[in-house]
């Protein structure tokens, strides 16, 4: 069989604003890039609005689009269940996005053609249109995997990635299955482990719909909570 197999990851928590959208916009990149057995997997977070029931009649009509559903654990937890799901299904590339409609599906071919030039081809969002506040929870991370690894990274949260999957899998072992900033780990262990990184620009839009959960008390309880972690994590990795 000729091409690589491609996974594409998408968490998603009450998202029935977005996800119809998210589908039909993703959904085109695994018909276009990889093999026959490529997927784009959304998993639902145990939402409590009709996320899962949209997602379940799209189903119907694409073959390629794979459903989950799991008890409620948080956006780490549930990108970790995708990683794992797509590496056991033999994925051989599996990149990972959000489903709140922020990034392109556009600015995918840049990264796909780096995916055997690099391990980690993550997006940098040098230009935000997504708030204030989330722009000061990207700083935040980035001052606090400074202060608790002493390491530098660009960007180490961006929902937008592509990994090869030999090299997620050995680095996926380190990250414990319900922690809540899996992708900001994954990120540090590339880095740490001198694995190859590009970060490449990327299009960063506001929500397309529902509801923003990050505010300033928040951050603060994300930014304290991370360095006691990743203080504790760092012995481990």
């Amino acid at each position: 069989m000729n091409g690589d197999s491609l996974y594409i990851v998408i968490p998603a928590y009450n998202e029935e604003e977005n996800i119809k959208n998210v589908i039909n916009d993703w959904y085109p990149v695994i018909e276009k890039y990889g093999n026959e057995d490529s997927r784009l997997v959304i998993i639902d977070d145990g939402s409590k609005d009709s996320t899962y029931s949209i997602l379940k009649k799209a189903m119907e009509e694409k073959p390629k689009l794979i459903g989950l559903t799991k008890a409620n654990g948080g956006h780490g937890s549930t990108i970790l269940y995708g990683y794992h799901y797509a590496l056991d299904n033999n994925a051989d590339f599996v990149f990972q996005t959000d489903s709140d409609g922020q990034t392109l599906p556009s600015e995918f071919e840049p990264f796909w053609n780096e995916r055997n030039n690099f391990d980690l081809v993550i997006g940098n969002r040098n230009k935000r249109e997504d708030g204030f506040s989330r722009v000061v929870v990207t700083k935040t991370l980035k001052l606090v995997i400074k202060i608790a690894f002493g390491e530098s990274l660009t960007d180490a949260n961006t929902p937008y990635r592509l990994m090869e999957s030999s090299v997620l899998r050995k680095n996926i072992k380190h990250v414990p299955d319900d922690f809540f900033l899996s992708n900001v780990l994954l990120a540090v262990i590339y880095k740490r482990n001198n694995q190859r990184i590009k970060f490449i620009p990327i299009t960063f839009r506001p929500r397309q719909g529902g509801v923003n959960s990050i505010n300033l008390k928040r951050i603060t309880g994300i930014g304290i909570q991370a360095l006691k972690d990743f203080r504790k994590l760092n012995k481990e990795i």
